[in-house]
């Protein structure tokens, strides 16, 4: 559908719909490029000040993932107010705005409208310089690939919803969702890096076939050195897979080579859908011992060494045991 669009001719425009990125970036002079990026979702748990949390923490992380500041934050809101009362929204809101307070920033107003089933996220602005954008064209061979967060979100969140879990006892995955990206975004600052994407609703594998495609790259992952919470798996061989996770898997499997002794399940974790998943950070082998020291400093979930980036088989991914 966006091919029937019409091109955009404006040269200020760094990062925008011709690319697989996470926002957009536009120039205003040499030294600063303004970044923009918006998201929003019905609810992904009952209580609705978590929800409120973990929304706004999806919603700032393409700006951690583009390398930028963020700036301030806009809240998108649709809700059934006749229906559910104003606390319930209150709720959200106070969610949202602790949660990007987190960040530094302030939430500076917004839209709303009534709408029959609940939705919420936020359009964030930040700053970055115009050679420091984390695009995802960015990875060049002999990278490794950080991944920060644990996988396995998608999978637990339907798992409450079957009722074979409750919330408090997928409280690792709900801490997971309402964390900030920032100790990504702290780690590039620090350390620098060549590309970065947030893993969010493609799944790892579909959010790393669009660097390798991007980038003209191939790329390899560690399966065993995937970060993954606890009972994941267990839940996959059960046949508990959201539906995103399934289309993912039936979707990039035809670009990916998996190791002919990964189970079903094992591959399907790696197409597992996250909400407000982690950060794919990708930098040269000789800076990754600091990255994961700032990523530890910093209070990243996960500090893992996933891949790497290679020569061979450009635009695949390919999964070894």
């Amino acid at each position: 559908m966006l091919n029937k669009l019409p091109k955009v001719t404006d040269k200020n425009v760094l990062v925008g719909t011709d690319g697989i990125d996470d926002a957009a970036v536009y120039k205003i002079n040499e030294e600063q490029a303004v970044v923009q990026t918006l998201d929003f979702f019905t609810p992904i748990v009952d209580d609705p000040y978590l929800f409120g949390q973990i929304s706004a923490a999806n919603s700032i992380s393409d700006i951690y993932a583009m390398g930028a500041r963020p700036l301030f934050a806009l809240n998108i809101v649709a809700y059934p107010m006749q229906s559910l009362g104003p606390e319930i929204l209150a709720s959200i809101l106070k969610g949202g705005s602790d949660k990007i307070g987190e960040a530094g920033i302030f939430v500076v107003g917004g839209h709303s409208i009534d709408d029959a089933e609940p939705k919420y996220g936020m359009c964030v602005t930040g700053i970055v310089h115009p050679k420091k954008i984390m695009a995802n064209s960015g990875a060049k061979i002999g990278d490794v690939i950080i991944l920060t967060k644990p996988l396995g979100v998608g999978v637990l969140t339907t798992a409450v919803k079957r009722g074979k879990r409750t919330e408090a006892q997928i409280s690792a995955a709900i801490q997971s969702m309402a964390s900030l990206n920032r100790p990504g975004g702290e780690a590039i600052d620090e350390v620098g890096a060549h590309a970065a994407t947030d893993i969010t609703g493609f799944g790892l594998i579909g959010h790393l076939c669009g660097m390798a495609a991007s980038s003209k790259v191939g790329i390899e992952l560690d399966y065993g050195a995937l970060p993954v919470l606890p009972e994941v798996l267990d839940f996959i061989k059960e046949g508990v897979v959201p539906g995103g996770t399934k289309k993912n898997l039936a979707f990039y499997s035809p670009r990916v080579d998996f190791d002919a002794s990964l189970s079903e399940a094992e591959k399907t974790l790696c197409a597992d859908a996250q909400t407000s998943g982690g950060m794919a950070i990708v930098l040269p082998a000789a800076k990754a011992d600091a990255c994961i020291a700032s990523l530890k400093k910093h209070n990243a979930l996960a500090h893992a060494i996933i891949g790497r980036v290679v020569a061979d088989h450009p635009g695949r991914l390919k999964v070894k045991r």
